[in-house]
């Protein structure tokens, strides 16, 4: 049987995050630190509280989860399509993983 294209897309960023030593987004549970690692779907600045706040979606073949700084408009790297790892306290915002402030290293290009 043939794969679709983006099948085998998350099954490689899958393989690439558990090489990373990555606990997959799917796995994360709330109110606990987790490194993940995947490639960032989207990046958008949406204000919270009527401060900047810039918004990434980083997906690692298994979920998704959104990664917030808090204060930032724009941060060098952080551009759809770049592969990254990050690190922090794992939340759930209306049923969404959330990381806020993650420490974060940029990977590969995009």
């Amino acid at each position: 049987m043939a794969s679709s294209k983006a099948e085998l897309e998350a099954e490689e960023l899958q393989k690439t995050s558990g090489d990373e030593g990555a606990t997959p987004i799917t796995a994360c549970s709330a109110r606990k630190r987790h490194c993940v690692a995947g490639t960032l779907r989207t990046v958008t600045l949406r204000p919270r509280g009527g401060a900047p706040a810039l918004e990434a979606e980083l997906y690692d073949g298994t979920d998704v989860i959104n990664l917030v700084w808090l204060g930032r408009r724009r941060i060098a790297g952080i551009d759809p399509g770049r592969r990254l790892r990050a690190e922090g306290l794992v939340s759930v915002q209306d049923g969404r993983k959330v990381m806020f402030n993650p420490r974060y290293e940029l990977r590969g290009g995009s």
